[in-house]
């Protein structure tokens, strides 16, 4: 009998196929997996405590689809700076103010880099040359980048001239839900829409969704998830040898592509028109002017939306929920509200309501809008808290578990807003209690339109409405649990009944 031709030799010989594929790709990673875990290496002896690694999978079993929760788990067993293996990669997470301060601070410089994923669809050097938030380290184009942003976008200056913006988009929100009086509305997609458009607007200076009485803005809102959801899912191959199985890299592809459509024209108009230095009007003047290729201006909006949108509306969404039930804040928000004789509230004043300010961070300690930060990278092997964090190792601060922590804050589980009065503790990166922006070099750049933003939103929305729950639903029943992403949902949608407050 003639011998079978190599394609026939796996494809009639399953059993030979298997042991191909253990010689070639699994045998290798028991060898690693084995002197990792075995090897008694001074070096490897200072990696911070965790649970023991199994061969091959690492702790993956020890995580969950609220890996946040995990975690923060985790650190209550083995301290507040753990090491874990997943596959290859070696993740370190701090879970306390120290490790945080250490991580964000002390080690800022060699700890200030980002793993770029092998689903990412731009190579390194690509990415280090066009985005802000995914470069592999902090290069002298990233700095620009960042300056950039921070004159056009985020300075003292560019936020109070964007102030009459904000203020129409927010009566905008407000006028389509006083037409929808009466009737269960979603919160979240109301504030998506209105936050979307507001930076549409200084992007493009037009309006990119269209609110409609069924539904505001379904269908953007969940493309921005999904693209959050996608890239919050582990990726094999970043772990394993393997190839791409999960189809992840055509997933995120197709979400990208559906984004760059929604501003795909006005690119090509403006570049048309060819509008000079002297008469930018809007961002992406600012960025033909300085000569930026489509590839760049693309992904800059792409990373500008997703910061900015879904961690605003996920930040309100979760107030709402929190004063909803708890009715003794709402009443003390509503009383610092009518001291105002202005209504609608301008932003010029929501510096000066306290008790809604303190609102605001008490949300963000309990729902911080992104509970892992962006993941950190290793550029050269540190110590931090006395451990040795080596080269490459992935870094996180498991911020919602440092907001949760009993050593940290008193009755840590509870909603009293009034923990932040007459204190100083700020979440602009000096409070390591409170970071739900992150801090040191890589910190948000889009914190103080953030800062400015949320609690216009909020104030407004209590100031114009009573909300209640649909069907005469007892708050106290109001589900508060969550879903993992790149941000933090409310694993239920807020849907609440409106009723216009007249004056």
């Amino acid at each position: 009998m003639d011998k079978p031709r190599f394609a026939e030799f796996f494809i009639y010989q399953p059993i030979h196929l298997l042991f191909f594929l253990f010689v070639l790709v699994l045998l290798p990673l028991i060898f690693i997996q084995f002197r990792n875990i075995l090897s008694p290496s001074p070096k490897r002896q200072h990696l911070p405590p965790g649970p023991r690694p199994w061969p091959i999978i690492g702790n993956i079993l020890q995580m969950s689809n609220r890996p946040h929760v995990s975690l923060a788990k985790l650190a209550k067993v083995h301290g507040p700076l753990v090491s874990l293996r997943l596959g290859t990669q070696l993740l370190v997470i701090g879970s306390s103010p120290l490790a945080a301060s250490e991580i964000l601070k002390t080690q800022d410089r060699l700890l200030s880099g980002r793993k770029i994923s092998k689903a990412s669809l731009y190579e390194i050097d690509v990415l280090n040359r066009i985005s802000i938030v995914s470069t592999s380290k902090c290069t002298d184009q990233w700095k620009y980048l960042r300056a950039l942003s921070r004159t056009e976008l985020f300075s003292a200056k560019a936020i109070g001239s964007q102030a009459l913006l904000r203020e129409k988009k927010v009566a905008e929100m407000v006028e389509s839900l006083g037409v929808r009086e009466g009737k269960v509305v979603n919160i979240g997609e109301a504030v998506f829409a209105t936050v979307f458009n507001i930076l549409g607007n200084l992007f493009f200076s037009r309006d990119v969704m269209r609110i409609a009485d069924e539904g505001v803005g379904h269908g953007l809102k969940c493309l921005v998830w999904k693209m959050m959801e996608i890239a919050a899912t582990p990726y094999l191959p970043d772990y394993f040898p393997v190839w791409d199985l999960q189809g992840q890299k055509r997933k995120i592809s197709q979400c990208i592509t559906e984004m760059y459509a929604t501003w795909e024209s006005d690119i090509k108009e403006r570049r048309e028109i060819q509008v000079q230095d002297s008469s930018k009007v809007d961002f992406l003047d600012v960025f033909i002017a300085n000569g930026f290729d489509d590839q760049k201006i693309n992904l800059l909006f792409l990373e500008l939306f997703n910061a900015g949108t879904d961690t605003t509306t996920a930040t309100v969404e979760w107030a709402m929920a929190e004063l909803i039930k708890n009715k003794e804040a709402m009443n003390k928000v509503r009383q610092e509200l009518s001291e105002f004789n202005q209504n609608p509230i301008k932003e010029s004043q929501v510096g000066q309501l306290q008790y809604l300010n303190a609102c605001v961070k008490e949300t963000l300690r309990l729902h911080p809008p992104v509970p892992f930060l962006i993941p950190r990278c290793a550029a050269e092997t540190c110590k931090v808290m006395d451990y040795t964090v080596p080269k490459n190792s992935q870094v996180i601060v498991n911020v919602w578990a440092i907001g949760r922590d009993p050593s940290v804050w008193e009755d840590p589980l509870s909603f009293k807003p009034e923990r932040f009065i007459g204190t100083s503790l700020d979440f602009k990166g000096q409070n390591f209690e409170l970071l739900p922006f992150g801090g040191g070099r890589r910190i948000c750049p889009g914190l103080p339109m953030a800062a400015r933003q949320v609690p216009l939103i909020l104030a407004t929305l209590i100031q114009s409405f009573d909300w209640s729950l649909p069907n005469g639903e007892d708050p106290q029943d109001l589900d508060m649990n969550d879903k993992f992403g790149l941000t933090l949902q409310k694993q239920q949608p807020l849907l609440l009944v409106p009723k216009r407050i007249k004056l």
